[in-house]
């Protein structure tokens, strides 16, 4: 039966939500019910190509990313895929009437991350646009039940969500990617002379997405508006961390936040949702 397969596809795309991210995970169940598995499948789908690109050295990245997008493009048009990660992908992408045009910029972004580069603004732009900008209006798209008015409505401050998650995550992981991957992400930085008043101005710039991002999600339906700020919070957490520790702390090592700090946080964010105070 085609249902036992889509329900374990979209177990499968759960697993790999689970397996990749604690935090997450954390915010997907918070979500209303009928949100999770699109959700966990749009992560599978955007997880799986980052991995390509990022982890597999060993093997020939340009050919496994090549047959993922081949593959990604045949699950659309047939509805069906022998792989569960796109397979879950699709019927999300069908069900909530997904544009391809999201997902092509998605995976022209990733391609770009198969060669070292440094990003000029232009690029880095780009780039932002395809990683994250676009997966938060992939989401978005599932949280709206598709509505074209509602998507609209909230289309730019889901991008500019997007657009802050991403920015914290090159400050988070700036030393594995200028040392170990060969990438400098913000344009018109030199990674040698990284100082105190560059990291300063890329946290001005985070935060302004921030401000908009939030302004978007206490306008997003009740059902998905708490998996969405608890997100929300836990970058925010990290984004404080961050900022409250020298640029040379963060050219070091990966900055984290304890599992333990990720649930004090769904505690204290809980509360605020009840009480209405978001």
């Amino acid at each position: 039966m085609k249902a036992l397969f889509d329900d374990v596809s979209a177990q499968c795309s759960k697993m790999i939500t689970k397996s990749y991210s604690t935090s997450f995970s954390l915010g997907i169940r918070f979500l209303h019910k009928r949100f999770r598995n699109p959700i966990y499948a749009i992560y599978g789908f955007v997880r799986f190509a980052d991995e390509i690109v990022d982890t597999f050295h060993d093997y020939n990245k340009e050919e496994l990313f090549r047959r993922f997008r081949q593959d990604t493009y045949l699950a659309l048009e047939e509805g069906i895929s022998l792989n569960p990660v796109l397979n879950s992908f699709q019927d999300t992408v069908k069900r909530f009437n997904i544009p391809l045009k999201l997902i092509d910029t998605f995976l022209e972004s990733m391609e770009m991350d198969l060669e070292e580069r440094k990003y000029d603004q232009t690029e880095y732009e780009k780039y932002i646009l395809g990683s994250a900008e676009v997966v938060g209006l992939m989401c978005l798209y599932v949280f709206v039940d598709g509505n074209q008015k509602s998507y609209q409505h909230l289309e730019y401050n889901a991008m500019r969500l997007g657009s802050a998650f991403q920015k914290i995550n090159f400050l988070r992981d700036i030393q594995a990617d200028y040392h170990e991957l060969g990438r400098t992400y913000f344009p018109g930085v030199e990674m040698e002379h990284f100082d105190q008043n560059t990291k300063a101005e890329i946290e001005a710039d985070i935060e302004k997405d921030f401000e908009d991002g939030y302004a978007g999600i206490i306008q997003l339906p009740k059902d998905a508006r708490f998996g969405v700020y608890m997100a929300y919070k836990y970058y925010q957490r990290l984004f404080s961390k961050i900022r409250s520790l020298p640029h040379n702390r963060i050219m070091a090592e990966r900055i984290r936040i304890p599992n333990q700090r990720k649930y004090a946080l769904f505690v204290g964010s809980l509360l605020r949702h009840q009480f209405n105070m978001l």
